[in-house]
């Protein structure tokens, strides 16, 4: 355990009440990791903080699940970090894909752990929140390390617009239509079809369809 003496507080956010009560249950076993709240979605966070903010309150650190009815956890932790720019969050959710991690980096989380992560890892990422630093999961490190030293494939050769024009063709968009969706050129939106079935190996719109079904872009 941490020589800390000052009590870091926590407060959780996730849908599944089995998952609080078992939050809850671990920091009972630590010293000085309490927990100061609790809420079902990102939506009645952002209320409950509020209100705590008010008192005087405001949790150290905060433990969002990833995907909540009404608001998520990356939508969040953003609006966290714009009103409450002390209090440091951490993902806890069951989706290691990098490009999820990428976001919710990118958005002011300090951690990301998997649900399956041992108790000593949720610990650990707690505390280096509250460090201000950054923690991320044993299993997703593996995956980061894995992006960076091999060529990017699949998806995740994919900019962020070929992404966004990849759903719209899923959709069944045609090239004039998702020009006037994304505010580009019907040329440039079909350069973007033309090179994103190149990079995912592809020979038509039904099969990039099909895989963005696939990789859970849109719903079948």
């Amino acid at each position: 355990m941490s020589e800390q003496t000052t009590e870091i507080r926590v407060f959780v956010v996730d849908d599944h009440a089995v998952v609080r009560r078992g939050i809850a249950s671990f920091l009972e076993f630590t010293d000085d990791i309490i927990l100061v709240g609790e809420a079902v979605d990102g939506q009645e966070a952002l209320e409950r903080l509020g209100g705590m903010h008010v008192r005087g309150e405001l949790p150290d650190v905060v433990l969002l699940d990833l995907q909540m009815p009404r608001l998520d956890g990356i939508q969040t932790a953003e609006a966290i970090a714009q009103r409450y720019p002390h209090v440091r969050t951490v993902i806890l959710t069951s989706f290691s894909e990098i490009e999820r991690v990428h976001a919710a980096l990118a958005r002011g989380v300090s951690g990301y752990v998997l649900k399956d992560a041992s108790s000593d890892e949720l610990e650990n990422a707690i505390r280096a929140s509250q460090r201000n630093e950054v923690f991320l999961d044993t299993a997703v490190t593996r995956q980061v390390t894995q992006r960076l030293v091999t060529p990017a494939h699949g998806l995740a050769a994919l900019s962020a617009r070929e992404r966004d024009v990849l759903v719209l063709v899923a959709k069944g968009l045609s090239n004039q239509a998702i020009a006037d969706r994304l505010q580009i050129s019907e040329r440039t939106a079909r350069t973007h079809v033309s090179k994103l079935l190149t990079k995912l190996d592809l020979t038509s719109r039904t099969q990039a369809a099909l895989v963005a079904v696939r990789e859970g872009l849109v719903q079948p």
